[in-house]
């Protein structure tokens, strides 16, 4: 992701990437977020609701470890801060995790439709020569002729 949409993301979700600033023996955020422009909004949206119901919901808190493409659809690892309130009520724990894995999941499910490259939702293909890799086919076809 080119350096100043990855910044917005940073700037605008500070407490989801957390993580980018430590080394890489700490974590994979030190490399930043390793896809295609094209799921910005994206994860922006996924980080939005992430956050949402840290802030509004006492869900806890979320912190990035690595996002990044893999097999042609999005990837995003985290761990969850564990606060005090968290930790005495295990059955709402175990719910907020259910939600944030659903969150999770789902927007990896729908980059699998999204184009990484532009960020379309018209006409992708996830299959490049052996490699996954979800392309519209203009952007596979500018691609191609590179």
């Amino acid at each position: 992701m080119k350096k100043e949409l990855q910044d917005k993301l940073f700037e605008k979700y500070p407490k989801i990437f957390r993580q980018k600033d430590l080394s890489m023996k700490e974590t994979c955020m030190c490399w930043g977020i390793e896809t295609g422009n094209g799921w910005y909004d994206l994860i922006d949206s996924l980080c939005g609701v992430l956050q949402f119901n840290t802030e509004h919901n006492r869900y806890p808190q979320v912190e990035a470890v690595q996002v990044k493409e893999k097999y042609g659809t999005l990837r995003f690892y985290y761990r969850i801060v564990s606060t005090e309130e968290s930790l005495k009520d295990e059955r709402k724990e175990d719910r907020d995790s259910g939600s944030i894995e659903g969150a999770i999941s789902y927007a990896e499910y729908l980059s699998g439709c999204i184009c990484e490259k532009c960020g379309t939702n018209q006409n992708i293909t996830t299959n490049e020569d052996g490699w996954l890799v979800t392309l519209c086919d203009k952007c596979r076809k500018e691609k191609d002729e590179k």
